[in-house]
């Protein structure tokens, strides 16, 4: 969607929660926040948070009441962090919880595969925010 100061805003392969997004680490060496210089590492939290920004903006009108931000680990060893909207819709159970208590079945469905029919839109308003919020945050950075 977006290039940013620290890597690359993505739409996440799966929508079960559409509008779900990553921001990955522009140097594939780097597995953790502390393998950063610090500048660096405050360069990926913030361009996490303008992702979050984008993504809050974009899914509202669906609904979305949150975000939730994660940088787990625990599968790649590449440092990203994960975006994810979270909705009133939501079973009761999974709503107040992190995104993981879904079962895997359910997360990676088919028929939740990022489709530009039916997500393309989505898609497309959380990139116009990501520039909107990008373009305004760096510029109000030393």
């Amino acid at each position: 969607m977006a290039r940013m100061r620290s890597g690359f805003a993505v739409i996440g392969d799966t929508q079960h929660l559409p509008g779900y997004s990553l921001l990955l680490v522009d140097d594939l060496e780097v597995d953790h926040p502390t393998d950063l210089p610090w500048r660096r590492r405050r360069d990926f939290f913030f361009d996490l948070s303008l992702l979050g920004e984008a993504v809050w903006s974009a899914a509202r009108k669906d609904g979305a009441h949150r975000i939730n931000y994660e940088v787990l680990g625990n599968s790649w060893p590449h440092l990203h962090g994960h975006v994810h909207p979270r909705y009133e819709w939501e079973p009761p159970d999974k709503r107040g919880g992190p995104v993981w208590r879904y079962p895997k079945e359910v997360r990676n469905a088919p028929e939740f595969a990022y489709d530009e029919e039916r997500h393309g839109e989505l898609r497309s308003a959380i990139t116009a925010e990501l520039t909107r919020v990008m373009r305004e945050a760096y510029a109000a950075l030393p």
